[in-house]
């Protein structure tokens, strides 16, 4: 049977010699011309310079980011993605807060794919940072690049969540893995679903990283393997001992600096590597980003989100594009599920969403308590 005739991926059958075709491809600036350089493969972006572009042909910059991140090496770095280096200081403090929080009432646990103790992780950071600091979250999400790569990848509406992660000096490396949605699952489990299935999984999702340090390479930056999102059979392969052999052969990383930002294709064969500083306390916002026609990891409550951060929205007088960015982070942006007997649409296909919702509520200079009470009724009409 052709490979691509083929229904279901078996472990035993994924081949090595066909993964090492795929991912030992070279990336050239002909490929990526909006990228300001090219490294280890990666085309590296430098926000500054790319502004205007993504004002003036946005679709032409995310056109080049969902080739990178489908068909190309399946990694990109934005340098200066959140140049609002305040605003990340502001949130690692409320971080670290929180961290210290949560230890003292629970202790720590093991993360995926990594032993406990090596690190601190943070799971719904986006919530957590909002209903503690909405000034913050409100500043530290009004990054139109963050926004435009998410919409390369997921289009419109997309679910932001995020988890930070706090590797310690002497922290452990992760495994090679892919990720969510068929990543998380097991082997046995992935392979119950179709092959076809595999190959949607990827875009589903959108997997990033805003650095809130420095990260050179001794602290332990991502380990990645460009193009190994390619190989179709890849959430078969990625447990195999001779797959994983193979990445730590070929792997590479690219330092970070405060304020950069990194994207990458959940197919992507990845692992967090060891931080090997006497002094370093990595921290990166771990994003991960779900389609609107998807599922997200993590439960978020974007009620509890809009009404947190409406009134520093309201004072922060940010321009439109800004304004959209940190909506888009913090309300839902699909109209549906929904009870169409009781939400049907009105003027459109489609019910009005939290989304907009909130821009109205912002630009029309509402109370909040006008807002709470119409999304308590926008709830209440999507009830069954």
């Amino acid at each position: 049977m052709p490979q691509d005739h083929i229904g279901f991926y078996d472990p035993a059958v994924c081949s090595l010699k066909d993964f090492q075709e795929l991912t030992t491809q070279q990336t050239s600036h002909a490929d990526v011309p909006l990228a300001s350089d090219v490294q280890k493969n990666v085309p590296i972006y430098a926000a500054q310079s790319l502004a205007s572009d993504l004002a003036q042909e946005r679709r032409r910059v995310l056109s080049e980011w969902a080739w990178v991140l489908g068909q190309g090496p399946g990694v990109f770095v934005i340098k200066g993605a959140q140049p609002n280096l305040a605003a990340i200081d502001q949130a690692t403090e409320t971080y670290l807060q929180i961290i210290a929080k949560e230890k003292a009432a629970s202790g720590s646990g093991a993360d995926h794919f990594a032993a406990a103790g090596s690190n601190d992780r943070i799971w719904n950071s986006l919530q957590k940072l909002c209903l503690t600091a909405p000034e913050v979250f409100a500043q530290y999400f009004a990054s139109p690049m963050i926004d435009a790569a998410c919409e390369a990848w997921l289009g419109p509406n997309y679910q932001m969540t995020a988890q930070v992660n706090l590797v310690h000096p002497g922290g452990q490396a992760q495994q090679a893995h892919r990720d969510y949605h068929l990543g998380f699952q097991t082997a046995e489990v992935s392979a119950t679903y179709p092959a076809h299935v595999h190959d949607l999984s990827p875009l589903m999702t959108l997997q990033g990283g805003i650095a809130h340090c420095d990260v050179p390479i001794e602290s332990g930056p991502t380990k990645l393997l460009p193009y190994s999102q390619l190989y179709r059979p890849g959430y078969a392969a990625w447990r195999r001992e001779d797959f994983r052999a193979d990445f730590e052969e070929r792997y590479i990383q690219l330092p970070l600096e405060k304020g950069d930002a990194i994207f990458f294709n959940p197919a992507l064969f990845h692992a967090a590597g060891e931080n090997r500083s006497a002094d370093i306390e990595r921290m990166v916002n771990l994003l991960q980003i779900s389609s609107a026609f998807g599922r997200a990891m993590e439960t978020v409550d974007r009620t509890a989100m809009c009404l947190a951060v409406f009134d520093a929205l309201k004072a922060a007088q940010m321009d439109e594009v800004s304004l959209d960015a940190v909506i888009a982070s913090t309300a839902e942006g699909y109209s549906f599920p929904t009870n169409l007997d009781s939400d049907p649409p009105v003027g459109g296909l489609a019910p009005r969403t939290q989304q907009a919702l909130l821009k109205e509520a912002v630009l029309s200079g509402w109370d909040k308590t006008t807002l709470a009470t119409e999304l308590a009724a926008m709830a209440e009409r999507q009830k069954a």
